[in-house]
């Protein structure tokens, strides 16, 4: 398979599902195609890529099971949010130059009527901040944590991922509520990140012999607010310090995403389920647009106002180049990238 490094006005590369993964994926999965560049049609615009987002929920849609998205199709463009920059316009609402924020998938190019774009106006100055901080990570940990967990000031938050996309959001706007945060994390380095960086209070890591007894002991006077974007062993830790009336708002499960079979050891569920009863735990799942899109200039106008007074640090995991997006991918799911994934897929030229 030859693999272009470099976007031309010719060309569209593009990565296809070439087949299901079993476990984690690997780049046999993938297929690199090259096709000539679409044209668009009248009402239609052309897009380049020049920012594309790699996230986990793109794991889940490599399988064929039902769920709140149709998976890929065999031979199909990868799916993901992108930034890009308007190359033609055959549509009255977007000129040429213009940045926007599409759905086009893993790919150079694409055509759009026009109605799944959210427009970034001439000069944004941050365009790639509109797959984090801005966009659906960032939706994700502002209305999880505030519609669904609900914290209050001086009760305890725990977030896993606690350096990534949206667990490092999650952590700082539960501090800007007045919160004890103590994050989870993989390693020295991002604990040390999460508390000197993000503020938080305190950070476990997941990859030591005694998460649970070192999270207990960080975790002094219980969990009030588990945001639950891992699932696994971390789960297992927070299960028991879990306080009455917890909220417990559910946006993933990283760990579980490549597992081929249930995990090992006793039955958890019966535990899980009494803990819920007794202790009156609120667990809420949510797909972020589905049940939160109309609320996204509700988030973006409070996001933007923290962020330009510094009340946020957002850190983003800037990977070049279309041709290391699958490397990237596989990496993102064994916890390599440190913040926001993000690939830069063409230049920011107009």
């Amino acid at each position: 398979m030859t693999i272009s490094s470099q976007q031309n006005n010719q060309v569209n590369r593009q990565w296809l599902l070439a087949s299901r993964p079993v476990g984690a994926p690997k780049l046999s999965n993938f297929n690199f195609v090259e096709s000539e560049k679409p044209s668009p049609k009248q009402g239609e615009v052309l897009l380049r890529t020049v920012y594309l987002s790699l996230d986990p929920y793109m794991r889940g849609r490599m399988n064929d099971a039902k769920s709140y998205a149709e998976p890929v199709a065999i031979d199909e463009v990868m799916v993901g949010g992108s930034v890009c920059r308007v190359e033609e316009s055959n549509h009255p609402d977007f000129e040429v130059g213009e940045w926007v924020v599409a759905y086009n998938g893993w790919q150079d190019y694409s055509v759009s009527e026009g109605v799944d774009l959210l427009k970034l106006g001439k000069n944004p100055s941050q365009p790639s901040y509109a797959l984090g901080v801005m966009g659906m990570p960032g939706l994700t940990a502002y209305m999880g944590l505030l519609d669904i967990g609900q914290p209050k000031a001086g009760e305890t938050v725990v977030v896993a991922a606690a350096t990534g996309a949206v667990g490092s959001l999650v952590g700082q706007i539960a501090k800007l509520k007045g919160c004890k945060v103590v994050g989870i994390a993989g390693g020295e380095e991002k604990c040390r990140s999460a508390v000197e960086a993000l503020g938080f209070d305190a950070c476990v890591d997941h990859k030591a012999p005694d998460l649970a007894g070192q999270l207990a002991k960080a975790c002094d006077a219980g969990i009030d607010v588990y945001f639950e974007n891992v699932g696994g062993k971390v789960f297992d830790a927070v299960l028991p310090l879990l306080n009455s009336c917890a909220r417990v708002p559910l946006c993933g499960l990283i760990s579980q995403y490549n597992a081929t079979d249930l995990p090992e050891g006793p039955d958890r569920l019966s535990m899980l389920m009494g803990t819920l009863l007794v202790k009156r735990i609120k667990m809420q799942g949510f797909i972020v647009f589905d049940d939160y899109g109309h609320r996204y200039n509700e988030f973006s106008q409070e996001m933007m106002q923290w962020l330009q007074a510094g009340k946020i640090s957002y850190r983003e995991h800037l990977v070049d180049g279309l041709d290391n997006a699958v490397d990237a991918f596989i990496g993102l799911l064994d916890g390599k990238n440190f913040g926001k994934l993000v690939v830069r897929v063409g230049s920011d030229e107009g």
